[in-house]
Parts: structure tokens; C-alpha cells; sequence
């Protein structure tokens, strides 16, 4: 039963995470670039924790908190940014 439920959690984060990498690649905006950059990071954190929680061990711990605050701050950053650039055109 377990090895069934990693197969299919694994297959699950793989098309998410193709599915993230192509929207990364082929996005029209900037933000889906971010959006897509965010979920993938996402991914991998899911990816850890499932790694975590299947071999007992805390291993990952401090890379999966380093991820998700790096997603955090990068997606504040970048939505900061895109709000500023909005506010200046509208400005003019």
C-alpha cells in the first residue's frame, strides 16, 4: 500500500511539476513566470516533506524552510515591483 502511494504522489509531483516548467518557459507575462517559479518551489518542498514523512528522519528540515522563505520573499518581491511599475503608469 505504501509503495502504491508513493507511486502515485510521485507521479502526481512530476506532472505538476512539468506542467510548472512549461508554463516557466512558455509564460506570456512575467508574473506567470513567477507564479510558475513559486509552485515549483512548492513541488520540491512537497517533494522534501513526502521524503521527510515516508523515511522518518528530519534531514531536509532547514533546505525545505529555506525554500519556502525563499518563494515567500521572491513572490513579495517580484509582486511589489510589478505593483510599483503599475502605479507609475498610471501616474502618467
Amino acid at each position: 500500500m505504501k509503495d502504491a502511494v508513493l507511486i502515485i504522489t510521485a507521479v502526481v509531483l512530476t506532472l505538476a511539476a512539468a506542467g510548472a516548467i512549461v508554463r516557466i518557459a512558455v509564460g506570456p507575462s512575467l508574473l506567470d513566470r513567477v507564479l510558475a517559479s513559486d509552485v515549483l518551489l512548492g513541488i520540491v518542498g512537497a517533494a522534501l516533506a513526502i521524503d521527510m514523512a515516508v523515511n522518518r528522519h528530519l534531514n531536509n528540515l532547514f533546505l525545505l524552510v529555506a525554500l519556502t522563505l525563499i518563494g515567500f520573499i521572491g513572490s513579495v518581491t517580484v509582486a511589489r515591483f510589478v505593483s510599483d511599475r503599475r502605479g507609475q503608469a498610471n501616474d502618467s
